[in-house]
């Protein structure tokens, strides 16, 4: 049995895969921006309670196809730790196909090209990366603790080493002042690292815009809903994806875009340009579902 440490959180494709709580929290936990795990203390849970968990779940073996590794940045355990989970993982869920975890850049690039492809080789297929944006001022200014250079380079190593990518932009995270270079570097560093997967979500406050404005270092005038959404054709304008699926539907997405790169782009490009040409009439979700 699993008794989790709440609030706990899973990517919304993590629906039906068995979560598992390695670390408790993020181990970061600066990021303006984030509120998600502001009431916990960042720790590794002990690997002999982790296993405990594993074992307890052995009745349900054959039911077991994904496994998340919860809290915020599962990859933060040492290559050591990580491959012993994994073998853990293997060897209790013998139709186990895929293991992810959320992940930050400075995750990756604490282990070797070698460890990056042993840990693929053991099952870890998948990493979710808040990239956030890929301008360096706005990075700084909301404490991401990362820059274009350290994104593009740890995320490009882990696709090298065979692990799958999905990775977010936050739109309207620099508001007005950011808004166009947020946009295009956004574009340019999702362009280098060339993620299978790709979404974007809308800044929220769930504090209220003034504590947001407290922590955030600079000028911040929130973006209107056109504006978000003429951000948002910057971005997609400036993409050059070989190989991406898109989605831009979350519950805090006014406009719901949902697509393949390349084949979708110019579709999606003409939604949007649907919407700023008569925004009056656009169909857009409404305010309060936002949150949902």
């Amino acid at each position: 049995m699993i008794n989790y440490h709440e609030p706990l959180f899973r990517p919304p494709s993590e629906a039906y895969s068995l979560i598992l709580q390695v670390s408790l929290g993020c181990a970061w936990n600066k990021c303006a921006f984030c509120e998600m795990y502001s009431s916990k203390q960042f720790k590794l849970r002990q690997e002999e309670e982790v296993f405990a968990e594993i074992d307890s779940l052995s009745d349900h073996a054959n039911d077991v196809r994904k496994v998340f590794l919860a809290d915020g940045n599962a990859m933060v355990l040492s290559f050591d730790k990580m491959s012993r989970l994994l073998d853990k993982l293997a060897n209790t869920f013998p139709r186990l196909n895929r293991v992810s975890a959320y992940a930050i850049p400075k995750d990756i690039e604490a282990k070797t090209d070698h460890e990056l492809q042993i840990l693929a080789e053991k099952g870890l297929k998948l990493l979710y990366v808040g990239i956030e944006s890929g301008d360096d001022e706005l990075l700084k200014a909301i404490d991401k603790g990362e820059n274009f250079e350290s994104t593009s380079h740890a995320l490009q190593r882990a696709r090298k080493a065979g692990i799958k990518l999905s990775v977010m932009i936050l739109n309207g995270l620099g508001g007005k002042k950011y808004s166009r270079q947020h946009a295009l570097n956004s574009a340019k560093v999702v362009n280098k690292i060339q993620p299978e997967f790709l979404s974007t979500l809308v800044l929220s406050y769930p504090y209220g815009e003034e504590h947001f404005m407290k922590k955030f270092d600079g000028e911040f005038i929130p973006l209107n809903t056109v504006e978000l959404i003429a951000e948002m054709k910057v971005f997609i304008g400036n993409l050059e994806l070989s190989k991406s699926i898109f989605r831009s539907d979350h519950a805090s997405n006014y406009l719901i875009l949902r697509g393949n790169f390349p084949r979708d782009k110019q579709e999606m490009l003409n939604r949007i340009n649907g919407v700023l040409n008569d925004p009056a009439n656009a169909q857009l979700r409404p305010e309060w579902m936002r949150g949902l």
